[in-house]
C-alpha cells in the first residue's frame, strides 16, 4: 500500500468521527427540523452541539455558523448570496486573486456576466499576496475581497489579518476561503477580521459532504445574504435542505479533536517537513513560493526537466502524489496558480501530509528524478 501525501486534497477520517457517525446513523436518526417529538428534538441537539464546537474553534457565536455541503458551497453563497445586494446598492465591484480555487474564480467569472466588475490580483513567485497592491484595487464599488487563508497548492498563506483589518476602515466586505487553514491555524483565525469564511470537513480528518459558512453579525443583525436554492426553512432559511445530522456530528468531532491535538500535531508536521526537505537536498529541486509563510503539512516542489504526470504515474504504488487542486483534475491542466507564481507546473508535485502520516520515504520519487535527469542530459 502506498504512503498517502495528498492531504491538502482530502484527509483520512479520524476513527472517533467515524464511530460517532455511525451511532448518530443507528441511534439518532431524526430529522433534526421535527420539534414535534423527542427524535427530532435528539438530532437537533447533536445538530447544535456541533455548530457550537465550530463556533467555539474561531471564537464566534454558533448563531454565525451555517453548515453547508463544504467550503465549494460556502464559497459560491458567500460570493454569489451578496449579488441582490449589490444589485440594490449599488456596489457591483468585486476583489479577488488570480491564486483562487476554481469555487471562487468561477462564481467571480459567471457574475461578470451578470455585470460586475471583478479584479484579479496578481502575484509574484512568492504566491503571496501584496497588501498595498490589493487595497490599491479597493474603491467605493467595491462590495467584497475574497482571499484563500492558506494555497491548496503552495500552502503559502496570505496575509488575511491585515487585510481584514485595512478592509473594516473601508466598510468592505472581506470573504477567507479557509479550507486549508481552519482547524490548523487556529490562533491565527481567532484574531482575523473577516465578514464571511468558509471551512469544510474532509479537510480535518472528517466527513466529506460537509462544510460551514460563517457570516458575521453586525450589531446583531445578519449579513444581506439570499440562498442560492429555495424550499425551506432549514439552517435560518440561508441553506435549505434536511441537514444530514451524521455529518454534522462528524465534522463537530473533527474540530474538537484539532483543538485537543494541536499542539502535538503542529510538532509531528514539522517534523515531517525536515524528513522531507532533507531528502530533498539529496536531488536538484526547487521549493514553490515562500516559506516563511507556508502551512506546516504541506509543499510544492519542482524537480527542472522532469515531468510530473510520468514521476507520479511512476510510484503510485509506492507514493500517493498529486500536482494540483483535485477540483479540475478529471483533465490535466497546467496549475494556474503556479503559473501565476512564474513556476514550472509541469515539473512540479505537491507533497501533503497529516495526523495519520507515521514517516515519509521520497526514495522511489527520488530514484526516479534521478534516472529522468540522466536520460534527459
Amino acid at each position: 500500500m502506498s504512503i498517502y501525501l495528498d492531504y491538502n486534497a482530502t484527509s483520512p477520517i479520524l476513527p472517533e468521527v467515524l464511530e460517532g457517525m455511525i451511532d448518530v446513523y443507528r441511534n439518532h436518526y431524526g430529522n433534526s427540523s421535527s420539534r414535534t417529538h423527542t427524535y427530532g428534538q435528539d438530532a437537533k441537539r447533536l445538530v447544535e452541539e456541533a455548530r457550537k464546537r465550530v463556533a467555539y474553534a474561531l471564537s464566534i457565536d454558533p448563531a454565525e455558523v451555517t453548515f453547508t455541503s463544504g467550503s465549494t458551497e460556502s464559497n459560491n453563497l458567500a460570493i454569489q448570496g451578496l449579488v441582490p445586494y449589490g444589485v440594490e446598492s449599488g456596489k457591483n465591484h468585486m476583489v479577488t486573486t488570480v491564486i483562487e480555487h476554481s469555487s471562487v474564480l468561477e462564481p467571480m467569472h459567471f457574475l461578470e456576466q451578470l455585470g460586475f466588475k471583478v479584479d484579479y490580483v496578481p502575484v509574484d513567485f512568492s504566491g503571496r499576496v501584496d497588501l498595498e497592491r490589493l487595497l490599491s484595487y479597493v474603491n467605493d464599488k467595491t462590495l467584497l475581497v475574497s482571499i484563500m487563508h492558506g494555497n491548496n497548492e503552495t500552502g503559502v498563506i496570505q496575509p488575511v489579518k491585515e487585510i481584514g483589518e485595512a478592509l473594516a476602515e473601508k466598510g468592505v466586505y472581506f470573504h477567507i476561503d479557509a479550507s486549508q487553514t481552519f482547524g490548523k491555524l487556529i490562533l491565527e483565525l481567532r484574531s482575523v477580521k473577516y465578514d464571511l469564511l468558509s471551512c469544510t470537513a474532509h479537510k480535518i480528518y472528517g466527513p466529506q459532504g460537509v462544510g460551514a459558512l460563517i457570516a458575521r453579525q453586525k450589531r446583531y443583525r445578519r449579513l444581506p445574504i439570499k440562498p442560492l436554492l429555495l424550499g425551506g426553512g432549514q439552517e435560518k432559511g440561508l441553506r435549505p435542505g434536511t441537514v444530514p445530522v451524521a455529518l454534522v456530528a462528524g465534522f463537530g468531532i473533527a474540530v474538537e479533536a484539532c483543538i485537543q491535538h494541536h499542539d502535538l500535531w503542529k510538532g509531528k508536521f514539522l517534523s515531517l517537513r525536515r524528513q522531507v526537505m532533507e531528502q530533498l537536498d539529496l536531488v536538484n529541486h526547487l521549493v514553490n513560493g515562500d516559506q516563511e509563510f507556508c502551512l506546516d503539512n504541506c509543499i510544492n516542489i519542482s524537480f527542472p526537466g522532469v515531468d510530473s504526470e510520468a514521476l507520479m504515474m511512476a510510484v503510485r504504488n509506492d507514493l500517493a502524489l498529486s500536482n494540483g487542486s483535485a477540483c479540475t483534475s478529471y483533465e490535466y491542466r497546467p496549475s494556474h496558480v503556479l503559473k501565476a507564481m512564474g513556476c514550472p507546473s509541469e515539473s512540479s508535485i505537491r507533497i501533503s501530509w497529516g495526523p495519520f502520516t507515521e514517516a515519509i520515504d521520497l526514495t522511489p520519487a527520488l530514484a526516479f528524478v534521478r534516472e529522468f535527469s540522466a536520460y534527459i542530459s
